[in-house]
């Protein structure tokens, strides 16, 4: 008796996989649409923020007030060098309005604020990163399992086949290869991807931390000299 053809498509091998295999490579499927979606955000985000904080430097550059910056770049929703110069002015404010502006303990308040304000701005740039890595590091390892128990269904139709010939067993090895391939799909793409975008948000997260320490210098100078912002 003659074999039934297979079909050695994509589509024909996830077709005629075992169902944990269907749901393995569904799930890893899933998962690399997530991660070239987070993708797209993040490097949408980070190309914002860039554009954001460019602006932001050219203007405070140009020597315009602490005041005219939080005016100009200090909406309610504003992220990024203006999130961190709002922090530092609200906190000069509420201490000036307290009569609690003693240099010391405002410098002290200051770097706390302006500290949280990148901790809070740095943590947003990071978001869902950590999903990128978990599929980069987890996706193969899912994959291989998908190959591993399809492998094992290959062997079992051997075994009730009676026959090792190419044709028993060759269907249910790629399938179960076709695990590995989309494990290795969905995890080489959020490896480089986390990478890249890691350092992305390395780079801005200094620039915070950068622009926090110019400000409460700043800050601290009109502290001595006894002026307002």
């Amino acid at each position: 008796m003659v074999p039934a053809p297979h079909d050695y498509s994509m589509l024909g091998l996830f077709l005629q996989a075992d169902w944990v295999v269907k749901t393995i490579m569904i799930g890893l499927l899933l998962a690399s649409v997530w991660c070239w979606a987070i993708i797209a955000n993040r490097s949408a985000a980070f190309a914002r923020a860039r554009r954001q904080m460019g602006e932001f430097d050219r203007a405070f550059a140009q020597g315009q007030s602490l005041a005219e910056l939080h005016q100009r770049f200090g909406s309610s929703h504003a992220g990024g060098l203006a999130a961190v110069l709002g922090a530092g002015l609200e906190e000069w404010d509420r201490s000036h309005a307290l009569h609690a502006a003693t240099a010391d303990g405002l410098r002290g308040r200051i770097e706390i604020a302006l500290d949280l304000a990148v901790s809070e701005q740095a943590s947003a740039l990071e978001r869902r990163l950590g999903i990128l890595a978990t599929v980069g590091s987890a996706g193969p390892f899912i994959g291989l399992f998908g190959t591993v128990w399809g492998i094992m269904n290959a062997f079992t139709a051997i075994a009730s086949a009676e026959n090792t010939s190419l044709a028993v067993v060759a269907p249910g090895i790629a399938e179960a290869l076709l695990a590995t391939a989309l494990g290795l799909l969905a995890a080489i793409p959020a490896v480089i991807a986390y990478n890249k975008l890691s350092a992305d948000a390395g780079r801005l997260t200094y620039r915070l931390g950068a622009f926090a320490d110019r400000l409460a210098a700043l800050l601290s100078r009109q502290l001595d000299s006894g002026k307002a912002s």
